[in-house]
This record gives structure tokens, C-alpha cells and sequence, in this order.
């Protein structure tokens, strides 16, 4: 008995801590002013499966805090990030109060510029000194008076400084960090993070400033904190300075790439060889792929495969809940849906879609199907309180579903020619359809 459960606690220390495959390690809530090194540095998080931004709070700074805020807000909305909470600084505190009341995972609390923020949160949040597990700090050393975000609220900086919260403070990376090399496989990424990062860059090609890594050194540490030096001041102070900038910049397009956690369970990626695919769909392998991302792409394979057939409305369904992913800058298993296919085929096929993209499945009791007519291509995503209907355009539902009518009525669904004609209009429309364009959104509450 003993020596079984010795065995047992071993095998506990042998799993990695935050076993669950999709859980993000770094649950945050980013204060920012808006500079272009903010910008950077918030889309390297939004890049990464393994940082779950929960709200951006809009500060003072190097703009004012509507500016701030102005950026910040367009930048998660060019991105499609519609639903993430990003908050004007007088109502900051607020916003982290309700989201630390809700929120059952330790959070770290980012701080791109002054201190102000998180000074504030600490005299008038009931939540915030038990709520965040640690301060990060951009800032050129610590406690770094000669750093612009030090100097920036130098009052406020003493006070968390003092505070009962651990502080890490991330340095700079150098002028050059963005370099041509690195600046050209940034480019070859087809991720809108990586393009949004280039495109900040390239909007101030004559200033050194934006080839220099000062904000983004928050993420990097984040995800290598082995490719900087630690130095300590205090039992809950430390700086951590930048080791090793080629490695750095190797890890920079890792995270634009997502490739920050195993996001498979069986495989270890995708295929990239178009030849790994069925000879109709080859020759839109690449271009599907890189229009829509990967997780599209994934998921869509792998519905289909779950479906048994290739289906336009499965692609929907797919394209629906990566679609809803976006809208709330969140991660798989991490929703509940409710849909409106009901269960009848071939609206209801538009279900297994969902279920593969969102993880919302029936065994995780995240996905229902309602039985109340009418029946129609949208579902209700919830997330974290706020529930949204995504829907597909009418006359794209009718479009869709006139084709398939007037399929069936010609073949019959005993027909080879049906299913075929049904696969090639499921190519068509998967890379004709731009998820972005193809549904309405509303929100429900």
C-alpha cells in the first residue's frame, strides 16, 4: 500500500504543473498608454495560446489617457478582438475588481508604462493585493529612476515598490533588436499579429525607437524567462535583463507564430505537405491556410474528419466558433454554446463545426443544441458573463441552403454525384468565405 502511494505522488511530480492541455500558464490584465511599444508588446500576447488577456486597462502616459485608450481600443478591434474589455482609466479600477471577483485562475497584472494603474488598484480595489499574484513592470532597471515609465509617476512607482505584491521589472532590449533578418521572417508569418507588428514598425522607419524591444521584453520574459538574467532587490523585488538577443529574437517569432504550447493531443502538428491531402483539396491547401490561420485550418480538418464528410455547413460551424474566439480574445474549452441548427442535417451539421473549434463539445458539457424553432445558422457564445449571437448572413443562409435543396432534388441523397457536388461546393465555400465578413454579431447581454 505504501509503495503504491509513493508511486502515485511520484507520478504527480512527474506531471507538469497546469497539466490541463489548453490551459494558459499566464492569466493577465495589461495597463498600458498607448506608445507603439505598447502596441508591440500587447499583440505578442494576443499571438499567444498561452496568455489569456482578460482586460487592458488605458492610462497616462506617453498620450493622454483618451488617446491612450483610443489606441488601444482600435488596436483589439483591428484584430478582431471586439468583445475584450479595454477600459478608460477612470473606470480601471472598476473593470479589475469585477473581473478578479469573477476570474478563479492566479493573475499577473502588466504595467507597459507607469505605475499609476496598478497604485490606484492597490488603495481602492477590495480585490487587487489578493487577486494578482505579481506586478510586471516595463522599465529600464529597478527601482530605475532614469526610466522614462519611472519618471513618469515616480510617487506611484514608490508606492507599489513598497507594496506587499512582488514586482518584476523587464529591461530593454537594445537599440537594433528589430533587425533585417528578423523583421523579414516576421513578415513571412500569416498571422495578422505578426503583419500588425511589422506595420507599426514600418509606420516610423526613420526612429530608432521602434527597432528597439522595450515593451516587448514583458512577453519574451513571460514565455523564457532563461534567456534573461535575474538580479534581486528585496525578498519580492527583482529586474530581469535581456541575456541573449539572437535567442530572443528567435523566441519573438515563436510566440507571433503561437507556438507558445502544444496545440495538438495526438499529432504534433498539422501536415504542411500538400500531397498529406485529398487531390481536390490540394491545390487550395495554401492559400486556405494562410488566409485563415492555422486554427481555422486545424479545426476545419478535423471536423471534417468528425463529420465523416466534407460539409459546407460543418465548414460554417468552424468558421463560426473560431470567429467567436476571436471576438473574446480567448482560448478553446473556454465558452459555453448554445446553438440554433437544431438536430436535423444539413443545418445541424454546422454543430460539429462549433464543437471542434470552440472545444465546446457535449462531454465537456459546454454545448447544447436547442429544440425550439425557428431553426437557424447561429449559436450564443458565453463568456465570462457576456453572451453573444453570431449568426450567419440571411441571404448566405439561403444561398447555402437553396444549393443543397436544389442538389438533393436533382441526385437524391443515395447519389455519388450529390456528395461530390456537396464536397466541391464545401471547397469552394471554405475559401471563399472570410468569417470576418460572412456572419452578423450581436450581443445578447
Amino acid at each position: 500500500m505504501r509503495r503504491t502511494i509513493l508511486s502515485f505522488l511520484l507520478l504527480l511530480l512527474i506531471i507538469p504543473s497546469g497539466a490541463h492541455p489548453w490551459k494558459p500558464r499566464h492569466y493577465v490584465i495589461i495597463d498600458s498608454d498607448g506608445g507603439i511599444d505598447d502596441l508591440k508588446a500587447i499583440c505578442m500576447m494576443m499571438a499567444s495560446p498561452d496568455v489569456r488577456i482578460l482586460a487592458i486597462t488605458a492610462s497616462e502616459g506617453y498620450h493622454s489617457g483618451e488617446i491612450a485608450w483610443e489606441k488601444l481600443r482600435a488596436l483589439a478591434d483591428g484584430l478582431w478582438h471586439d468583445g475584450l474589455p479595454v477600459a478608460r482609466s477612470e473606470e480601471a479600477v472598476g473593470l479589475i475588481d469585477e473581473l478578479l471577483a469573477s476570474e478563479t485562475m492566479p493573475v499577473k497584472f502588466i504595467a507597459l508604462g507607469s505605475l499609476n494603474t496598478a497604485s490606484e488598484a492597490m488603495e481602492r480595489s477590495s480585490l487587487f493585493l489578493t487577486g494578482v499574484r505579481e506586478i510586471i513592470w516595463s522599465n529600464s532597471a529597478l527601482p530605475g529612476k532614469d526610466g522614462l515609465n519611472y519618471r513618469a509617476s515616480p510617487e506611484a512607482a514608490e508606492k507599489v515598490l513598497a507594496g506587499p505584491l512582488p514586482v518584476k521589472v523587464a529591461g530593454t532590449g537594445g537599440e537594433g533588436f528589430y533587425n533585417e533578418a528578423l523583421l523579414s521572417e516576421m513578415r513571412n508569418i500569416p498571422t495578422p499579429y505578426a503583419a500588425r507588428v511589422t506595420d507599426l514598425i514600418g509606420s516610423m522607419p526613420s526612429h530608432t525607437f521602434v527597432y528597439t524591444a522595450f515593451d516587448e521584453m514583458v512577453p519574451l520574459m513571460l514565455h523564457f524567462p532563461e534567456l534573461f538574467t535575474e538580479t534581486f532587490s528585496g525578498e519580492r523585488r527583482s529586474c530581469l535583463a535581456p541575456a541573449d538577443n539572437n535567442a530572443l529574437r528567435r523566441a519573438a517569432l515563436k510566440i507571433l507564430r503561437g507556438e507558445t504550447v502544444e496545440r495538438m493531443q495526438v499529432i504534433k502538428t498539422m501536415p504542411t505537405d500538400t500531397s498529406f491531402y485529398m487531390p481536390d483539396l490540394q491545390p487550395f491547401v495554401k492559400e486556405i491556410r494562410d488566409k485563415y490561420g492555422e486554427d481555422e485550418w486545424t479545426s476545419g480538418v478535423i471536423g471534417n474528419e468528425l463529420h465523416r464528410h466534407l460539409g459546407v455547413f460543418a465548414i460554417i460551424g468552424v468558421k463560426m466558433g473560431i470567429r467567436a474566439r476571436e471576438y473574446f480574445c480567448t482560448g478553446v474549452d473556454e465558452m459555453t454554446v448554445t446553438t440554433h441548427a437544431g438536430s436535423t442535417p444539413p443545418l445541424s451539421c454546422m454543430n460539429d463545426g462549433i464543437q471542434v473549434s470552440t472545444g465546446a463539445t457535449p462531454g465537456h458539457g459546454l454545448l447544447a443544441v436547442s429544440n425550439e424553432p425557428p431553426f437557424f445558422a447561429a449559436a450564443d457564445f458565453t463568456h465570462k458573463g457576456k453572451t453573444v449571437r453570431i449568426s450567419l448572413k440571411k441571404e448566405l443562409a439561403e444561398k447555402v441552403s437553396s444549393e443543397l435543396k436544389e442538389i438533393n432534388f436533382v441526385y437524391g441523397l443515395d447519389s455519388d454525384i450529390y456528395w461530390e457536388l456537396v464536397r466541391q461546393n464545401s471547397i469552394k465555400y471554405w475559401l471563399q468565405f472570410d468569417r470576418h465578413e460572412i456572419f452578423d454579431i450581436r450581443m445578447i447581454n
